[in-house]
């Protein structure tokens, strides 16, 4: 039984996160996705995020095809004991994280980096509908 852990904010769902998802999910039998609370992901991206609430992302979440688990988290920390807790097999992160410390990664057997889809994310779209 392989287990793949991924996290982040996953605030507007968007085929980016599908795409990161859908791979992950690829990579074992149980996908393991850990979201950052509310007040983290205001702490992070400002305080007019998130645009939906945890419990409106979670929900979100654990209705795809890909995702078997879904926990929240609320500082360094939590992550950390998330991930040491699950042991997962494999740990998926964006590549932004390349060259950079991957809170937990240590407690995984491989760490693999996701390429970003060109041109998505949630900050361009909440940009775009302001912009409207």
């Amino acid at each position: 039984m392989t287990k793949v852990f991924v996290n982040g904010t996953f605030d507007v769902l968007h085929r980016g996160h599908l795409c990161l998802l859908n791979y992950a999910k690829s990579l074992g039998e149980y996908l393991y996705v850990a979201i950052d609370s509310d007040e983290r992901v205001k702490e992070k991206k400002g305080l007019s995020r998130p645009v939906n609430s945890l419990k409106e992302r979670m929900f979100m979440l654990e209705n795809l095809r890909s995702v078997d688990f879904v926990v929240s988290f609320s500082d360094d920390k939590s992550l950390e004991n998330l991930v040491k807790t699950i042991k997962p097999d494999v740990m998926v992160v964006g590549s932004d994280w390349k060259n950079k410390s991957v809170i937990g990664s240590y407690y995984a057997s491989k760490l693999i980096f996701f390429d970003r889809i060109d041109g998505y994310s949630t900050t361009k779209i909440v940009q775009s509908i302001i912009d409207r």
